[in-house]
């Protein structure tokens, strides 16, 4: 058995997501539990040069985690032959450029989403990726999670049947920082920066769903600004112009259709932030991030209507927990556990840069739904 080392140029390492999720959660304790197992029994050990703008960010992040290696040197990160994947997570847009600039030096690349703005960008970077012959994802941390690995294996065995609906409700109350500050930053609500709820949220709803349901063929959309002004970080009021909410219906192969909500102006009266449900002729199911609950046919009660009184029935205790069935790993690090076999050893790649493609094709079809106020479908695309 030996030890490998990878060298991972890591942009945006002092980004929240970057800190808490791609280091603390992710590559530092693979590096600590000495690299990562490959299949001839090798480990593959993370060694990241952390990329930024402020040197005493990066310093005492370096310094917090163990790290030899910081920049504020792109081009020079770029330039060394000793890092052979660039990893992009930093906020403020830009991301298929600084990509390209990575393939063009050579580098594999990771890249957070939303990979670039517009299909076409990034079918570019797809393209450009393949011309170079190296190897690339999009991170997609959320099929992942307990809660939806549960809901996947209840559907792989076909414990619900036929399927007849889905739906994605996600959102939370983000305060509009007049009085109390809000729990996002004032970037997600101005185009200029790549705000909007949409650009944001829907390329995850869209692996979501192509892993758990299979891909839609159209869709219908609407979008609003609840919340048209907010106040940022300095407490000054600035106009929304992004959406903040949107309603998407879907149709699927087979007759399956499919529902998602998604708000930052909606107040929590459910399980979870996120709930994933689906209907099937022998039951439901319903997961949050960490647990599922199945409904089968036997167990499916024949309510009343009570007009007269307050409804008798508990419906939530008819539902049975789905078990923990394997011990949960970070759902960051899984996915960069994946993609780090990928560029190792070639193991299959399930989030190419194709499914940011997806995710792309996912959100200009719900803006060009809700500006022209029709069905749009959604074509099929392949490797």
């Amino acid at each position: 058995m030996a030890t490998r080392r990878i060298g991972i140029i890591m942009h945006g390492a002092t980004s929240r997501i970057g800190t808490t999720q791609h280091l603390l959660n992710s590559l530092v304790p693979i590096r600590q539990e000495g690299g990562l197992p490959l299949a001839n029994g090798d480990r593959l050990l993370p060694d990241p040069i952390l990329v930024g703008r402020t040197p005493e960010k990066l310093q005492a992040l370096a310094e917090r985690f163990g790290l030899a290696r910081w920049t504020t040197d792109l081009d020079a990160a770029l330039a060394d032959p000793q890092d052979e994947l660039f990893f992009e997570c930093a906020y403020g847009g830009g991301r298929a450029q600084l990509a390209h600039r990575a393939l063009r030096a050579g580098k594999h690349i990771y890249l957070e989403k939303p990979v670039a703005d517009t299909l076409v960008e990034v079918e570019e970077l797809r393209a450009a990726a393949e011309a170079a012959g190296r190897k690339h994802a999009v991170m997609q941390d959320k099929i992942h999670l307990p809660g939806l690995v549960k809901l996947k294996t209840v559907l792989d065995l076909g414990t619900l049947g036929r399927l007849l609906s889905m739906k994605l409700e996600f959102g939370w109350w983000v305060f509009d920082g007049e009085v109390i500050l809000a729990q996002r930053t004032s970037w997600n609500y101005r185009k200029a920066t790549g705000g909007g709820l949409v650009l944001d949220m829907f390329p995850h709803w869209r692996y979501v769903i192509d892993h758990l349901f299979g891909a839609p063929t159209a869709l219908t959309c609407h979008m609003r600004t609840a919340q048209p002004k907010r106040w940022d970080e300095r407490r000054l009021p600035y106009d929304v112009d992004v959406e903040d909410e949107a309603r998407a219906i879907l149709e699927f192969p087979g007759g399956l259709v499919g529902e998602v909500f998604s708000s930052w102006a909606t107040r929590i009266r459910r399980d979870d932030m996120l709930v994933i449900t689906a209907e099937g002729t022998q039951g439901s199911a319903a997961c949050t991030l960490h647990q599922c609950w199945v409904q089968t046919l036997a167990n499916t009660p024949k309510p009343v209507f009570p007009v007269q009184a307050p409804q008798a029935m508990d419906f939530r205790s008819q539902w049975a927990e789905v078990p923990e069935m394997q011990p949960f790993k970070n759902s960051y690090r899984q996915a960069w556990e994946a993609f780090l076999r990928h560029v190792a050893e070639d193991a299959p790649n399930t989030a190419s840069l194709l499914q940011a493609v997806r995710g792309l094709q996912l959100i200009e079809a719900c803006h060009r739904s809700h500006e022209e106020r029709r069905w749009v479908d959604l074509p099929e695309l392949r490797a």
